[in-house]
């Protein structure tokens, strides 16, 4: 899935940090988007925020985060607990239209089909962007996150593999299933809505059993 994140227009941001924190805010991306967009439904009271969008190689929005809770951080699970930090709570809702493969805006290439498999790599991806191990040094960071980036690549392209359950949960108040896992760094889930999108999702020290999504209906409250 070739896309660019990027947050009223400027360039991509670094996942987690600094940059992350600065990046985000910005609706305009958002409003941008054809599709609708989701995040926890009203039984979800705690703060939510926006992250960024992606957009395919012609520039039209294909997917974006909301999140949920606490706002996350690029931490060290390890040192973390060292120094009695409690672990950061937080869910994040990824939505990803649902598109066929078609052509490029400008016709000179071929951009690929979305699939409940897209939303479960974003989602795999957006929870390894907060962590790493706690034996790994942090200078070694960027291998462990490419390489565990192509596993979570391989396991949203077997969603029914072993590594893999099926959770219920409501979206829009309608029982949908999920393809869900489960790792030491937190949870993943995905799959798809009525509304003609994808729905991925994942977080950390909040279960993601008693979630529900709902669609957004003013995105705008969330800047």
């Amino acid at each position: 899935m070739e896309t660019t994140s990027r947050v009223d227009g400027q360039a991509p941001a670094a996942e987690g940090g600094q940059q992350f924190l600065s990046a985000r805010r910005t609706v305009d991306g958002y409003l941008e988007a054809p599709f609708p967009w989701y995040g926890l439904d009203e039984a979800f009271t705690g703060p939510r925020w926006l992250m960024q969008v992606g957009a395919a190689a012609d520039g039209a929005v294909e997917h974006g985060s909301i999140g949920h809770g606490d706002e996350p951080s690029v931490r060290n699970e390890h040192l973390a607990a060292s120094v009695g930090e409690p672990r950061e709570k937080f869910a994040v809702v990824v939505t990803v239209a649902a598109s066929p493969s078609r052509r490029s805006a400008d016709g000179t290439g071929l951009l690929e089909a979305t699939s409940v498999s897209s939303a479960a790599w974003l989602a795999g991806v957006g929870l390894l962007s907060f962590t790493w191990p706690g034996q790994m040094d942090h200078s070694l960071r960027d291998d462990w996150l490419d390489q565990q980036t192509e596993t979570a690549w391989e396991l949203a392209d077997e969603l029914s593999g072993p590594e893999w359950s099926t959770l219920s949960l409501p979206v829009d108040g309608v029982a949908t299933p999920f393809h869900y896992r489960e790792s030491e760094f937190g949870w993943v889930l995905a799959g798809s809505t009525e509304a003609g999108v994808h729905l991925g999702a994942y977080g950390r020290g909040m279960s993601a059993y008693g979630l529900g999504f709902a669609v957004i209906k003013d995105i705008t409250t969330y800047a």
